[in-house]
């Protein structure tokens, strides 16, 4: 499969490549299976900080791993992890990573000599690792956890805010209230920590594919400037790093994927070629197909042609996704991967104070409970902005109002009832902005009177009081590499400090063809059609920040697959 494939362009050609056999190393003339010593096999046990706790045994005891990744940032979790820094200076990591990820399997997995990859550093990698050493203390085991440092950039905040730098996607002026401002680093701190003897990697804010590349690079011995390679770990690290978003979560055909409560998080096992199958442990549920697997790699890509990265600069427009039979809940082959050099600049995610806000859920029953549910919202929102004006406040930044249960969510496009009663039970959904945290306080207040104050039926606040919360928005903006100094720790101790080798980069942008199209496609239905756009195409959307999105290339025809 290719991505002129995912621009609704794939044709049953490429299907047929099943048949053919999967070169695994340049030793190896046959079979789908890699010969022993000639791949190396990489689990993802996390895809975002909260995921479910069940993935570790799975692939522990099921994976035949040689490492264990987890990947927990996001950018605004960052933004949360300095703010609990700021509390304790021994907080600023993802303590579920320590606590329920490591601490009960942590004989098992030094017994079973899997090596351990994970961003759950955060803001303080280096607590996150002493948690780690007492956690291997008490276990008795012994352990060499590495430390990568250098991505946080805040001592840096007063010279940048007069260095003229602007949004890369906005143009916005860099922020005066910056809360966190943190690198994207590549994979070879993570590769030159194994190169050591790490047996647990620890870093703060890299790119969430390189917790992948790295330990290919460790295994492999790619060099900087074999762009190819690099390429295909990346997309392997981009695949796998969102967990079971690959092997069935969140897909567009979600009635075919079984046993959800056991689903399976996904495997790599990659030859020193670049190309790798994606699997999952056996007896679990989830589905790997083509779909599942070409979902995920749009996700959050933009141009397939130029995906950026620290370590390498990606082409996936020509990647083949081939389903192959005779794996337990399914298993794709991948491949084609092209690469280039890299630029001489991180890019840099910063988030920034813009506010406060508060949300409140309220269940209303009744008849006309949908007609009560909007009644109530607005005329709270009206008491709150008559006390606005007493108090000399300006009004809400922005307000949503939602009664789930009218079909809200679908704008013109809603069904409504036929007796024009609506349902008798819905619920308020109510959120406010404002750049006063007094403010929101003032509307958190005044949800619980609406119970005594206005409509019969609101039976209660979900949660309580609604909770006053810092809107943190994200900022990005590239720094030069040069400027960047990357420390590696062992066991608590400096062991190294890395210098930027930017040999192999280029800030040269290099034009693309547009992906050929297919002349298989002549035989799609034409003329007048009425379908469900599910019916036709795959979906992924991708979220950064305060910013959701589905891309154009994210869309790839299912004709062909039927």
């Amino acid at each position: 499969m290719s991505c002129a494939a995912l621009l609704g362009l794939r044709g049953p050609r490429l299907l047929r490549a099943a048949a053919r056999t999967p070169r695994w190393s340049r030793r190896r003339s046959g079979g789908c299976e890699p010969p022993a010593g000639g791949a190396v096999r990489i689990g993802c046990a996390s895809g975002f900080w909260g995921d479910t706790a069940a993935a570790v045994p799975q692939l522990l005891y099921g994976g035949k791993l040689d490492f264990l990744v987890f990947d927990y940032l996001s950018e605004i979790t960052m933004s949360l992890l300095t703010a609990a820094k700021a509390r304790s200076p021994v907080l600023g990591y993802t303590p579920d990573f320590v606590s329920a990820a490591m601490a009960p399997y942590i004989k098992d997995i030094h017994r079973k000599g899997v090596r351990v990859i994970s961003n759950a550093g955060g803001i303080n990698p280096l607590a996150c690792a002493a948690a780690l050493q007492e956690v291997a203390k008490k276990a008795d085991v012994d352990l060499k956890i590495a430390v990568v440092t250098g991505d946080d950039l805040m001592s840096e905040k007063e010279n940048l805010k007069g260095a003229g730098i602007t949004d890369l996607e906005s143009g916005k002026q860099f922020p005066e209230s910056i809360h966190s401002m943190n690198v994207y680093l590549g994979a070879r701190p993570i590769s030159r920590a194994l190169d050591l003897g790490a047996d647990i990697v620890v870093t703060g804010r890299c790119v969430d594919s390189g917790i992948v590349l790295g330990p290919l690079i460790h295994s492999f011995g790619w060099n900087r400037d074999e762009f190819d390679l690099l390429a295909a770990g990346s997309l392997a690290g981009h695949l796998i790093e969102c967990g079971a978003q690959c092997t069935g979560g969140i897909f567009t055909d979600w009635h075919a994927v079984p046993d959800w409560h056991n689903i399976g998080f996904p495997i790599v096992e990659c030859s020193s070629e670049g190309d790798f199958i994606l699997s999952k442990p056996p007896d679990t549920g989830g589905l790997i197909s083509f779909g599942t697997v070409a979902e995920q790699l749009v996700y959050e890509l933009g141009n397939p042609q130029r995906y950026l990265l620290p370590d390498v600069t990606c082409d996936f427009s020509e990647v083949s996704i081939t389903e192959i039979p005779g794996f337990d809940g399914g298993a794709v082959k991948v491949h084609g991967a092209k690469g280039s050099p890299p630029s001489t600049f991180y890019k840099v995610n910063a988030t920034y104070l813009d506010g406060f806000r508060a949300t409140a859920v309220c269940p209303v029953g009744g008849p006309k409970a949908v007609q009560k549910g909007k009644r109530t919202a607005e005329s709270i929102l009206q008491r709150t902005r008559l006390i606005f004006s007493q108090l000399g406040y300006e009004d809400y930044s922005a307000v949503n109002i939602q009664v789930l249960g009218s079909e809200d969510t679908y704008g013109p496009h809603a069904r409504r009832s036929i007796d024009g009663q609506g349902p008798r039970e819905a619920v308020i959904w109510l959120a406010v902005h404002h750049k006063r945290k007094e403010a929101v306080e003032i509307f958190s207040r005044e949800i619980a009177p609406a119970g005594t104050g206005m409509a019969p039926g609101l039976t209660g606040i979900v949660g309580g009081r609604p909770r006053v919360s810092p809107v943190l928005k994200p900022f990005f903006f590239y720094y030069p590499k040069s400027n960047v100094e990357i420390s590696l720790f062992l066991n608590g101790q400096h062991v190294e400090t890395l210098e930027e080798d930017l040999t192999f980069t280029s800030d040269e942008v290099v034009s693309f063809d547009p992906p050929k199209i297919s002349s298989e496609l002549k035989d799609l239905p034409s003329g007048p059609h009425t379908y469900r756009l599910e019916d036709l195409a795959y979906a992924r959307s991708g979220d950064k920040g305060n910013s959701a999105n589905i891309d154009e290339s994210v869309w790839c025809s299912k004709l062909s697959m039927n």
